[in-house]
């Protein structure tokens, strides 16, 4: 029940009636939308192994190439350590975090499709400043120009598919973000694999081929329709019921249209929609989806597996082609968790994936640390045997964050806001995101250096916490319409005493009843 730590979720009475069927025009909007992921994804993938490609090394960062080759007189784990290297990954994510606040304002007055274009043209310009990048300033300008598409893409592409996908199969059809991500992180490896070949310019043109992504989401990007609650929004009312019509593949959407209109209603008396967030009825929307999930994510240490995969295989003993394909196992086994996800998580429900993949993670995560403790020194290659032993620890890991926090880290948060502080919301939960993905990724190979086997025993410890605050704080979502998520709130153990249980003002401007019905009549 919803008044529990969990939560089957509540249905209004109109949400009851909403109605659809899987179209070809639904299917064609939610795979060019999802296109966004793919940016996001290669650029995960790409950079960690370009910053482990030999003609990169040499041509930028001589030094950490020299130490690369000479290994010094210090531990293996600190081979990378550099800060200026690590900004090269890093300033991406810091132009992402700043430009989703344009993107907010993009995306609620000109439309989810607006800033989705808007991302594209600028991360074709930033990949093809990185393909003939000179200096550093160039790399860097460059990242910043893939960051600002990175920032416009995630604010908008995950409210989309919301919006756009019905309720009892939202989360399948949001994981489609996830999906192309974890594909565009397997391609780049792939491609890293095959470039690091090349010589001496195979990593200009792993870095180059981030353009053909951002080319296929921009033109398909053009035949998108907006989303019917963002048309409803901008007061394009004839036009949004078509929309809705037309993706729900009938014309019974009267409840579904009236919810639009509702929430649209409440949103126009909203000026300041960030403001609003801070506002006590917001408060768990803002404190689980804005701040706590979004950084979480980050904090299980998946990204750093991610950006560093080949740098991490190559400490390991593995060498430089045996990092690169090492790579392409675990986002392979990330691509099949997104699949095992978008099967069940409708079915199943958030809570349970984010709780069961935790416990594993936190299982790996320590055999990790106590395998590096006891076999991995200074200068000490690796035997075999445990070098696949590793790997195969963190494909496990890999799978289980695959399945959980890396798509539910997405879905979750743009399911919890309602339609007047959704844009608002989701930049901030962008900016969180990208934030300590930022900080990650900037000291990851230091605190690999300093704290050894310990940072994968931080981690755990951090994930430990995580899961405690969901098991505790968020109610299940499954299968609740995305206008009605905040009637949850009002019924759960903790929640109800800061929003109130069955005094909230519901989406259409009248008092929710304490059974969840609207006050409204359909």
């Amino acid at each position: 029940m919803a008044g529990g730590f969990g939560g089957d979720g509540v249905v209004s009475e109109r949400a009851q009636q909403y109605e659809y069927r899987i179209t070809g025009y639904f299917v064609f909007a939610c795979i060019v939308a999802a296109l966004g992921g793919s940016l996001f994804g290669y650029d995960l993938g790409v950079s960690g192994g370009v910053t482990s490609m030999d003609d990169f090394l040499k041509e930028f960062f001589p030094k950490i190439y020299r130490r690369k080759q000479l290994h010094l007189n210090e531990t293996d784990y600190c081979k990378y350590d550099n800060q200026i290297l690590t900004l090269f990954t890093s300033s991406l994510y810091f132009a992402g975090l700043i430009s989703t606040f344009g993107a907010s304002y993009v995306t609620r007055n000109k439309g989810r499709k607006a800033s989705i274009l808007v991302g594209a043209v600028s991360f074709f310009l930033g990949a093809v400043l990185n393909a003939s990048a000179k200096n550093i300033a160039m790399l860097i300008i460059g990242r910043i120009l893939l960051g600002v598409g990175i920032g416009f893409g995630n604010q908008a592409v995950p409210l989309y598919l919301s919006e756009m996908a019905p309720a009892k199969i939202r989360g399948a059809v949001n994981q489609l973000f996830q999906l192309t991500t974890c594909l565009g992180i397997l391609i780049a490896n792939l491609i890293n694999y095959g470039t690091d070949k090349i010589h001496p310019w195979g990593w200009r043109l792993s870095l180059g081929l981030a353009t053909v992504p951002a080319v296929l989401m921009f033109v398909g990007g053009l035949f998108l329709p907006e989303t019917p609650n963002s048309l409803v929004e901008q007061g394009r009312l004839e036009e949004a019921r078509t929309i809705l019509e037309k993706v729900r593949g009938t014309k019974k959407v009267d409840a579904e249209f009236a919810d639009l209109v509702d929430a649209s209603n409440v949103a126009r008396a909203i000026k300041n929609p960030f403001r609003n967030l801070l506002t006590r009825k917001n408060r768990p929307q803002l404190v689980i989806g804005a701040l706590g999930i979004p950084a979480f994510q980050q904090l299980t240490g998946m990204n750093s597996i991610l950006f560093y995969a080949p740098v991490i295989f190559q400490s390991l003993g593995f060498g430089s082609g045996a990092a690169l394909y090492s790579s392409v196992f675990t986002s392979g086994a990330l691509v099949v968790a997104t699949f095992i996800s978008m099967g069940y998580v409708d079915k199943f429900g958030r809570r349970a994936f984010f709780l069961e993949a935790g416990t594993e993670m936190i299982c790996c995560l320590v055999a990790v640390a106590i395998t590096l403790a006891l076999k991995f020194g200074q200068g000490e290659i690796l035997p075999k045997g445990i070098g696949i032993f590793l790997v195969i620890v963190i494909c496990i890991f890999v799978l289980a964050y695959g399945r959980s926090w890396g798509p539910l880290g997405w879905l979750v948060p743009s399911e919890l806001f309602p339609l007047e502080t959704r844009s608002a919301g989701q930049s901030v939960v962008v900016c969180v995101n990208l934030l300590f993905t930022a900080l990650i990724a900037q000291c990851f190979l230091a605190g690999l250096c300093h704290l050894q086997y310990g940072i994968f025993l931080l981690f755990a410890g951090l994930i430990i916490i995580m899961s405690t605050f969901i098991f505790f704080l968020l109610p299940e979502t499954k299968q609740v319409p995305i206008e009605e998520i905040y009637l949850l709130f009002q019924k759960h153990w903790f929640w109800k005493r800061i929003v109130g249980d069955g005094e909230h003002i519901g989406p259409n401007g009248r008092p929710s009843q304490p059974d969840g019905k609207s006050g409204a009549q359909v």
